[in-house]
């Protein structure tokens, strides 16, 4: 018998590399969209059928949604006020003619109402945007939520912890929502601040040992600030005194937005979903939702978009929106690794003759994002894309205009850890006069940034192409 099992293990392991070469060729068929990324990955399963099924299993297989789906098994948004008296249609005539399949197709994918009444202000930078919502916190009479990605143990950190203690003392109901990650960006951090003030607080995902993947993806990069349900923040700034130029302590660039209006109790929906996820405790009714008010005009939908989302929303709505332009698109990001759909939106937006501008960092906080994004703009550049770098600290903005009429500011940026991985919340905002105020900042900007050429990209050395093109390898995983 043992000879016979001698003679026979090449038969074996040639039978067993077949079914697994099959079972993975199945798995692949039938999971993967992209028939590039199938057909590599099944000509590896085949040349090297367990090997390759092995680096299939370990990095082949996207885990991101069903983890999430196991992390976050509930979530469903508590019911909330009645938004608006204003139907769907009769909303539908404030939508510009050459918006209303944009507005549609938000309205399909995101699976929620476009409302009206609302008023929107830009704040620029954590001088205005911060006392702004100090203010409001000392101002708050029934109930504050706040979630942040960073919340830094520095002055303006410890000013918002200490202003959410006096309002919890003065009988606010007050509920603190902070990134497992991002709390741990400044060391100490600010948790021992938040237990002597007893203040009630959660962690989003925090780590399941020996699993360590949370620590990577399924962040909250979320930016949301609510009191009494009726005044709301929201955009791409973390609480952090780098922010405040005043200060003497800016490292950073920044813009955040001040709201009024419906679209607060969607920020409060999104909130409370997640902090149910988070702790189990359901925020309904009062004093977390009230009646909402309509001071302004702005259109607007709140869009959550996270790794939990199979119809990748913001992205599709991102692809919709630059299929929509007609004149001008306008980008402001700090990380621009955009995937194969959303390069090509652009560069085809640019052949159809549309002004494409891309501003992006000159001083990037992550050298390996800076060097993948800086792989492919020479295929953006060729096709008429304008991109420009600006000078000055990092600018951490995110700005998205459409002509003179659209905007999409919040909290993702152009990348596949916002796009796929994160947890994000975005704006869409018709309004005409919002969206000219941001063109007029992003040109100034833009005006005064360095515009990068063809002949600079082919002046770089061997060496830096090399590094940029290795780094955008790992374009799906930044």
């Amino acid at each position: 018998m043992p000879q016979t099992l001698v003679n026979l293990w090449p038969v074996l392991l040639a039978l067993i590399s077949f079914l697994v070469a099959l079972a993975t060729s199945v798995h692949i068929l039938l999971r993967k969209r992209d028939s590039r990324a199938s057909i590599a990955w099944i000509g590896l399963v085949w040349l090297a059928p367990l090997l390759g099924a092995f680096t299939y299993l370990l990095l082949g297989i996207n885990r991101i949604h069903s983890r999430a789906k196991e992390r976050i098994p509930q979530r469903n948004r508590p019911p909330t006020p009645p938004l608006l008296a204003y139907s769907p249609d009769a909303l539908a005539q404030f939508v510009p003619e050459a918006l209303k399949g944009l507005s549609r197709l938000s309205s399909q994918v995101s699976q929620q109402p476009l409302l009206g009444g609302n008023r929107i202000n830009p704040l620029w930078g954590g001088d205005e945007a911060f006392p702004r919502m100090l203010k409001r916190i000392q101002e708050a009479e029934q109930s504050i939520t706040l979630s942040t990605f960073i919340l830094r143990n520095d002055t303006m950190g410890r000013a918002f912890v200490d202003a959410l203690a006096q309002a919890q003392a003065r009988g606010v109901a007050v509920r603190l929502l902070v990134d497992f990650m991002g709390l741990r960006y400044s060391l100490p951090t600010v948790k021992w601040r938040l237990k002597r003030q007893k203040l009630i607080y959660a962690e989003f995902m925090p780590p399941r040992w020996p699993n360590s993947l949370p620590f990577l993806n399924l962040r909250n990069h979320r930016k949301l600030l609510i009191c009494d349900g009726l005044y709301g923040f929201t955009g791409g700034m973390n609480i952090s005194a780098q922010n405040c130029h005043k200060r003497g302590e800016a490292l950073l660039e920044d813009i955040h937005f001040e709201l009024e209006g419906p679209v607060v109790t969607e920020l409060q929906s999104i909130f409370a979903e997640d902090w149910f996820a988070s702790c189990g405790e359901t925020l309904t009714g009062q004093p977390w939702f009230q009646a909402p008010v309509t001071p302004g005009s702005t259109l607007a939908r709140a869009i959550a978009d996270g790794p939990d989302d199979r119809f990748n929303t913001l992205r599709q709505v991102m692809l919709g929106a630059i299929h929509s332009a007609h004149h001008h698109l306008r980008i402001m990001t700090p990380y621009f690794v955009p995937d194969t759909s959303l390069s090509e939106a652009l560069i085809t937006a640019a052949l159809r003759g549309v002004r494409v501008q891309i501003l992006l960092p000159s001083n990037n906080n992550l050298r390996i994002v800076d060097w993948a994004c800086r792989a492919h703009l020479d295929e953006f550049i060729q096709q008429g894309v304008e991109v420009a770098f600006s000078s000055g600290c990092f600018n951490h903005s995110k700005l998205f205009m459409v002509d003179e009429g659209w905007c999409l500011p919040g909290s993702a940026n152009w990348d596949n850890r916002s796009l796929a991985l994160n947890f994000e919340c975005n704006l869409e905002c018709y309004d005409e006069w919002l969206t000219r105020r941001l063109n007029q900042h992003f040109d100034q900007r833009f005006q005064d940034a360095e515009r990068l050429s063809l002949e600079q990209i082919q002046q770089w050395s061997l060496g830096v192409r090399l590094r940029n093109a290795t780094a955008a390898l790992l374009s799906p995983y930044l």
